[in-house]
């Protein structure tokens, strides 16, 4: 097991999914974000099924800064309930692995 750990969160939009992503991985909370367009999402909200169109944010980062990360994203995000769910990398490459955690070291 790493410390590392993957980060999944949605946006409703593609200029707010790239407005996200710039700033975690500006403020050194993420190494790397990866946006995918056209998530389909199905859901309940407010006591109704709703359906959304979504970008999902592939979030790359360490178990150390998961508190930091969560606050930007939640203060930062439209949403009033954004999804941040932290999932843990096992194992990986060791290079990767390495430059993951070299890019949110605070300078």
């Amino acid at each position: 097991m790493t410390d590392k750990i993957v980060v999944l969160s949605w946006c409703g939009d593609e200029a707010e999914a790239r407005r996200v992503a710039r700033h975690l991985v500006e403020a050194r909370v993420a190494a790397c974000v990866t946006i995918v367009p056209g998530a389909a999402s199905v859901y309940w909200w407010q006591g109704k099924v709703e359906e959304a169109s979504e970008w999902v944010l592939i979030i790359k980062s360490v178990r150390s800064r998961f508190d930091r990360l969560r606050e930007e994203l939640a203060r930062i995000h439209s949403y009033q309930a954004p999804e941040i769910v932290a999932l843990p990398v096992v194992d990986g490459s060791p290079a990767y692995l390495d430059w993951m955690e070299r890019e949110v070291q605070l300078r």
